[in-house]
């Protein structure tokens, strides 16, 4: 069971563990001290159900063995100023108390350690010499507890100190990478006062356990929408109306989405109806250039949160008298937000939160970098990573549009003509274009796109298109 609980972990949660690792460091923790308890309590209990709780209890260890040893290394990796992670690992022991423990130790009792910089080197060393001392005051603990009272009074004491320090000592560490959570304060920040938070000023702010893709303002406990980074276009279709799943059911045109963010490395939707944002990154992103995609989508979610809050408060007052003038700008503004359906008014939204945030987002990425944020590591993606590519429109004929795709290591050419009935698709059920039934094509010859399929890409890595030839 723990061995099924490990690979299904690690898959299903591996690429989220280095962006959120103080959050899986101490999820850790509350794992094994839960599979200690289990482990305690399963001679109290009848045969089939002890079973069944030892076998849980194998599972949370599991899980807490790749939680902790894949967050411990970026940690690690961050402590170790001057990139020797040998120096910072020294004199390895097993069974030791984390890094994390290390560090609350250091702040307790800082006459036992030199100076910062030797205590960040001999990590390992300082965990082995706390694993030797808890041992020892193990030892004179358990020669003086003879009651059940008194064994499950001083584990579960035990374990609230153990909890209790390494929250506080996971708290204490200033993470220079910007994960999703880190970037909300920063950038809400940075949009609001115009000013950057430094790691530390950012870290006092910041939850351990957070949901996953919200989009917060600052600190704030209300959430402004969810986003999620690094998906397939097909779940950025499905996010712009609820169960689309080809380009006919989507409400927004993909065309001008694409023209949009034609010179981005990322394109961006939100539905506003389920305040979700969707981030889908183009072939060769940069770490920069998702920083952007996560700030922007931020924006919009505070615009559309914004003009929800003004269309209340107009609803709200109420006044005897309004000038016909007044009357007018209300209602073309009501008409405005109230519209945050329509694909149109989301497309305005988006154009002049893009437009400005351009404007000034290289300024701003320099403020960060001048304030000790590492810029150039990803760590807003916590999913296994999908890039896709737009091929460039050659030649526009009404409703029909030109293309040059790679296929294969060929290139296949569009060319502007007559379709039969159907659809334009292929098979492959990440790609949102439909077609219609036909012989298979050949690398050499030419198809045609309709007004319904304005776009082709494909994805990576190795994700092969599968296009269908379209018969007269």
């Amino acid at each position: 069971m723990g061995r099924i609980a490990t690979i299904l972990f690690a898959h299903r949660l591996g690429t989220s563990l280095e962006p959120e690792c103080k959050m899986y460091r101490l999820a850790a923790d509350v794992l094994n001290d839960s599979a200690l308890i289990f482990d305690c309590l399963s001679p109290a209990l009848p045969k089939r159900l002890r079973v069944v709780v030892l076998a849980f209890s194998s599972v949370l260890r599991a899980l807490c063995g790749v939680a902790a040893g894949s967050s411990k290394a970026s940690l690690s990796s961050h402590f170790a100023k001057w990139g020797n992670l040998g120096e910072l690992n020294a004199v390895r022991f097993p069974n030791v108390l984390v890094i994390a423990i290390s560090g609350a130790a250091q702040r307790g009792f800082p006459f036992l350690f030199s100076d910062a910089d030797q205590k960040l080197q001999k990590d390992s060393s300082q965990e082995t010499v706390i694993s030797l001392l808890g041992m020892l005051c193990g030892s004179v603990v358990v020669s003086h507890i003879s009651t059940p009272f008194a064994t499950w009074t001083t584990l579960l004491l035990l374990l609230l100190v153990h909890l209790s320090t390494n929250y506080a000592a996971v708290r204490s560490v200033n993470m220079t990478t910007l994960n999703r959570q880190r970037a909300n304060i920063v950038f809400s920040t940075l949009f609001e006062k115009g000013s950057v938070l430094t790691p530390t000023e950012a870290s006092k702010c910041e939850r351990i356990f957070e949901r996953d893709g919200i989009l917060r303002w600052k600190a704030s406990p209300a959430a402004l929408g969810y986003c999620q980074i690094g998906g397939s276009f097909q779940e950025l279709l499905r996010g712009s109306t609820h169960g689309a799943n080809s380009i006919r059911d989507v409400g927004i045109d993909i065309y001008k989405l694409l023209r949009l963010f034609e010179k981005e490395e990322y394109v961006l939707w939100f539905n506003p109806i389920h305040k979700k944002g969707t981030i889908v990154l183009k072939n060769n992103v940069t770490p920069i250039s998702q920083l952007k995609a996560w700030s922007h989508a931020l924006i919009v979610a505070k615009r559309l949160t914004d003009l929800r809050r003004e269309e209340a408060d107009r609803i709200n007052v109420s006044t005897v008298e309004k000038e016909e003038e007044d009357k007018s700008k209300q209602r073309n503004e009501s008409v405005s937000v109230s519209n945050l359906t329509d694909p149109d008014t989301m497309f305005s939204i988006l154009e002049s939160t893009l437009c400005a945030h351009s404007a000034s987002f290289a300024d701003q990425i320099g403020m960060l970098t001048d304030a000790g944020w590492d810029v150039a590591t990803p760590s807003l993606e916590t999913r296994p990573a999908r890039r896709f590519e737009v091929v460039d429109i050659i030649r526009l004929v009404g409703d029909l549009h030109v293309f040059h795709i790679t296929y294969i290591g060929r290139r296949l050419s569009y060319l502007p003509g007559q379709t039969t009935n159907g659809t334009i698709s292929t098979a492959h059920k990440n790609l949102a274009i439909e077609a219609p039934p036909a012989n298979p094509c050949r690398p050499d010859e030419d198809y045609v796109l309709d007004a319904h399929a304005r776009f082709a890409f494909r994805f990576y890595p190795g994700k092969k298109l599968n296009l269908r030839r379209l018969t007269e």
